[in-house]
């Protein structure tokens, strides 16, 4: 089993879209944690509505680019994901491996670990409050230690949105507080 770290976020529905894409991604790897979701502003978007993002824990048994194409990739498209060439489009949801156990992996479509953890503040929080301590392939800096480095800027926490999926969907009521 490896453990594996999945980045979340939408502005079209987040409430729903998260919501539906986590319970997609809870049937085929039960999800060991959820972070706080935060809700943030799109990226060189100033015009788009606002993010959710989060990030998520699970143990998988798929390979990092299987579990991309055959998990993450399938629950994108039946909630209506449609990627174009505008990396910054508003989407119903976007899912993102952005950490596999140690792994480090550079090919045209998956990096590891995702290089967004050291320069969005939207994704390492959350990392970090998964796993403070996780030493990060590569720089070997701790989760915790990246997040500190990044400013927080606009992040606003849904705290009774966070508490509301991880009583639904975490089997480990250790990550329900």
């Amino acid at each position: 089993m490896a453990r594996a770290f999945v980045s979340v976020g939408s502005n079209i529905d987040p409430y729903n879209h998260v919501r539906m894409a986590l319970s997609m991604l809870r049937r085929h790897a039960p999800l060991a944690g959820i972070s706080t979701v935060y809700l943030t502003p799109a990226e060189d978007r100033p015009e788009q509505s606002r993010y959710y993002n989060c990030v998520v824990c699970l143990d998988t048994r798929l390979p990092p680019r299987q579990f991309k194409l055959a998990v993450l990739r399938p629950i994108e498209a039946a909630l209506g994901r449609v990627r174009t060439e505008d990396r910054y489009a508003a989407r119903q949801i976007d899912l993102d491996l952005i950490l596999y156990d140690d792994m480090v992996l550079k090919t045209d479509d998956l990096e590891l670990p995702a290089p967004e953890i050291w320069t969005r503040p939207y994704v390492a929080v959350p990392l970090s409050e998964l796993a403070p301590g996780l030493r990060l392939p590569v720089s070997g800096e701790t989760a915790a230690g990246v997040a500190r480095g990044l400013p927080r800027g606009k992040m606003e926490p849904l705290e009774h949105y966070t508490r509301l999926l991880r009583k639904e969907l975490l089997e480990d009521e250790r990550f329900e507080s």
